[in-house]
Formats: structure tokens, C-alpha cells, sequence
């Protein structure tokens, strides 16, 4: 199964449509959303385009491919007019013998670990920047934001196949390739 991972849209038409042309493309079988769908958020500034009820009408009808983790941004109101779940705070993928711990970020994240064990994923957005780091016990990775990068970072999304994660800009850019051990 081919995975596309995404996280902070922020009711961005211009980079929702650029992430699901960007899906497309990839022929990826799911989406994962990390958060942060509809809402910018007090502390950004208005993404490209802001426009949330666009935004779910690129994505409801995609209900079936989208898998979503609630994001700091995300509320009950978002899932009233959103037709696949997102409130919940976090999901569970395994990937082999590791569990990959997939959720926003702004509860679970390097400084307050969810109950990982040896060689297992902690997987987030919810920084705006794309990571890729090895601790002793776990691994961090971060996909960046579709909308909002932060740090000099791109546009961009992840791409999970064959045991990989592969960093690209929404142009198909490989930007960075982790392959776990």
C-alpha cells in the first residue's frame, strides 16, 4: 500500500488542490491527514487562498482515502460539515514489527512521548517542518505543512511505500529519503 502523509492544510483552496493533484499524481491508496485542516489558526497569518468551505468540497468526496488525526486547530464543528472522521487524537499504523504513532503533534511529540517501544515512529506535523530524526529509542518524522512551511522549508508532503518515507515538495520533488532499520 502506497501512503501519502500530510499535515496542516489551514483551509489553504490553493495548497489543498496542489496536495490532491499531488496525490494523483503519486497514485498513493490513502491519505493521511496529520491536522489542522480548515481553521489558520490565531498564531499564522492567512495561507494563499484561504477559503475552508472549498477545501471541503475537494475532500468529501475523497471520504474513502482519508485517514485524519485531530489537530489543534480542528474542532467539533469541522467534523459537522467533514465526512470522514478527524477528531480522533491519534491512529496507529504498523509498518512491519514497529508501530508508527501517527498524530498532530501539539499533545504527543518529542517532549512528551506517547508509549513507544524500541524502534517504533513517532510520526507528527503540527511544526510546519519537515524532520527526520533518530533518537536511541525511536525515530521522529514530520512531513511539514502543505500550506504554512516554517524554517526555509517547502510546500510539501510524505509519501510511505515499501517500508520508505520519501520528503516531497508538492511539484513531486524528492526532498529527503528514511528508510527505518
Amino acid at each position: 500500500m502506497k501512503m501519502m502523509i500530510a499535515s496542516d492544510i489551514h483551509g489553504s483552496a490553493y495548497y489543498c488542490e496542489k496536495l490532491l493533484e499531488a496525490y494523483d499524481r503519486e497514485q498513493a491508496d490513502k491519505l493521511l491527514l496529520l491536522g489542522d485542516i480548515l481553521y489558520h489558526g490565531p498564531r499564522n497569518d492567512l495561507p494563499k487562498d484561504y477559503a475552508p468551505k472549498q477545501v471541503i468540497a475537494m475532500l468529501n468526496p475523497r471520504k474513502e482515502e482519508i485517514l485524519c488525526v485531530r489537530g489543534n486547530c480542528d474542532t467539533e464543528v469541522d467534523q459537522m460539515v467533514l465526512e470522514f472522521p478527524i477528531l480522533a487524537d491519534y491512529c496507529i499504523l504498523c509498518l512491519n514489527e514497529r508501530m508508527i504513532f501517527a498524530t498532530h503533534g501539539h499533545v504527543f511529540n518529542e517532549k512528551n512521548l506517547p508509549m513507544l517501544k524500541k524502534g517504533d515512529i513517532l510520526l507528527h506535523g503540527h511544526t510546519h517542518v519537515p524532520v527526520c530524526r533518530e533518537h536511541e529509542n525511536y525515530t521522529y518524522l514530520n512531513p511539514g505543512s502543505v500550506s504554512i512551511p516554517k524554517e526555509d522549508s517547502w510546500h510539501g508532503y510524505m509519501i510511505l511505500e515499501d517500508g520508505t518515507f520519501i520528503w516531497k515538495d508538492l511539484d513531486g520533488n524528492t526532498k529527503l529519503e528514511y528508510q527505518p532499520q
